[in-house]
């Protein structure tokens, strides 16, 4: 599913704006469909505009409440009218999507008939990036299932005297066998741990953080981090929009 609301909050309207002749929309949904995990593809939307454009380029759209204060409750009523094992979360705002991706997110779950959510990350870059708030950071245990996400620098290295990478150039950090990993948001989930998930109220850290996965966390579900080689571009801003504006046209 990929939720759609018309009202965001930095650049309204931008999952219809327009990127090398198609609407933003309609960039996610082609490319969603190129995942073979996927038996299933809609968009959840609380606008009629978003409906009626994603119908009109041969999606299928299902309206959704308003009030919704976030993707995953979007999701959740679909998912309630929905018969499936797994549902995948993937974001209206980033119109270079991986299809590979998609499939990566899935694959647990046929290896581990147990498991209630997954996620992606990629390695940090930079030590630049791994300060950056904006930048959701991510820890995992041995078995790769998350032990925290934050938008502090995490983890913490103390390890340089001047606490920078050498040139601050994309590696692994020279005095460790850690790579640190920036969060994509990207969600797969059971489809009865989406509900009880949307049941559940805030959590104090997610409030704090401003992170809504921490709620699962918080209250006991493991969630299982795949790394990816994939760069991630959601659109948040104008200038975001003009950024893959500018690369997708010069696919064209």
């Amino acid at each position: 599913m990929i939720p759609a609301r018309y009202e965001a909050t930095r650049l309204p309207g931008k999952v219809l704006a327009d990127i090398a002749g198609k609407p933003m929309i309609q960039h996610v949904y082609e490319r969603a469909q190129r995942a073979e995990r996927l038996d299933n593809l809609l968009v959840a939307t609380d606008d009629e505009r978003i409906k009626a454009v994603v119908e009109g380029f041969g999606g299928t759209a299902v309206m959704t409440s308003p009030e919704h204060k976030s993707g995953t409750d979007r999701l959740a009523e679909v998912a309630r009218d929905v018969k499936c094992d797994v549902v995948v979360n993937i974001q209206g705002d980033e119109p270079l999507i991986d299809p590979a991706a998609i499939d990566a997110l899935i694959e647990p779950f046929l290896a581990d008939p147990g498991l209630r959510m997954s996620t992606l990350a990629v390695r940090l870059v930079s030590y630049r990036e791994h300060l950056q708030p904006s930048v959701v950071k991510v820890v995992v245990d041995k078995e790769r299932f998350a032990l925290y996400f934050s938008r502090a620098p995490l983890p913490y290295f103390r390890l340089d005297t001047d606490g920078q990478w050498p040139d601050n150039k994309p590696r692994q950090h020279p005095k460790s066998t850690l790579w640190p990993l920036r969060h994509i948001g990207l969600y797969a989930y059971t489809r009865e741990t989406l509900l009880w998930l949307s049941s559940l109220p805030q959590s104090p850290l997610e409030v704090t953080e401003k992170l809504e996965q921490l709620r699962a966390l918080e209250n006991g579900c493991r969630i299982k981090v795949v790394e990816v080689v994939y760069e991630a571009i959601s659109v948040d801003t104008a200038e975001d929009l003009e950024r893959v504006r500018r690369m997708m046209e010069k696919d064209c």
